[in-house]
């Protein structure tokens, strides 16, 4: 469940965010980003370590976004999950334990900076942005939540020289430490009409609000 948590943390700056108009700040290009952003898909690499450095986990997948609200991220190693949201439930489930939990996208949110789907929120007035030095050839930002309410402290996003995201990462208050990394970003695809639907397989446990 930790990696459903995480994962949902991060789509924040991809799906929920809007550029803030008329602000000049080291966000310009991350708010020029969103702006044109209306899908995109990648592959992933997730790592957890300590506050030490020590790996607790890793996982690997491929993830889909269309804006607003619908996510899927499709994790194939170590195990087979899924966590997808068609834009009022959120799908959290596991092949080797043949279990779904259904969500409203709402209270599965409340306390992630995740909670801004409403569509309310910009960049420039939920988070204290700041540009860092460029390193590993990425541009980096930083951003942290003007008002506290989940589980992360505060958020690293890195761009690649041509304006791509490919690297993100997490500071929860447990000082547990999340990286993203995407490879073979596609900006603005064509998604099926059914990518963001789920439909539990036969005999799987269904627990959760809404589960029919």
């Amino acid at each position: 469940m930790q990696n459903f948590r995480l994962a949902l943390s991060a789509l924040v700056f991809l799906i929920v965010l809007r550029p803030a108009p008329g602000i000049a700040s080291p966000a310009t290009d991350v708010e020029h980003y969103l702006a044109g952003l209306s899908s995109w898909s990648a592959d992933f690499k997730q790592t957890i370590t300590d506050g030490k450095g020590k790996e607790l986990r890793s996982a690997a997948g491929k993830f889909y976004l269309e804006r607003p609200g619908k996510f899927r991220w499709d994790y194939a190693d170590p195990s087979e999950q899924l966590i997808l949201a068609d834009g009022k439930q959120i799908w959290f489930y596991d092949k080797d334990l043949a279990q779904a939990n259904v969500r409203d996208m709402d209270g599965t949110l409340a306390s992630t900076p995740a909670m801004l789907l409403s569509g309310t929120g910009s960049v420039g007035t939920e988070f204290d942005i700041k540009a860092l030095p460029d390193d590993g050839g990425l541009h980096w930002y930083q951003l942290i939540p003007k008002h506290p309410a989940g589980d992360f402290q505060l958020v690293r996003i890195g761009f690649d020289k041509d304006g791509e995201l490919v690297s993100m990462f997490l500071a929860d208050k447990l000082d547990q430490i999340t990286q993203l990394s995407f490879t073979h970003p596609t900006k603005n695809p064509k998604f099926a009409p059914d990518l963001f639907t789920f439909t539990p397989p036969p005999g799987v446990d269904v627990i959760g609000r809404n589960a029919k």
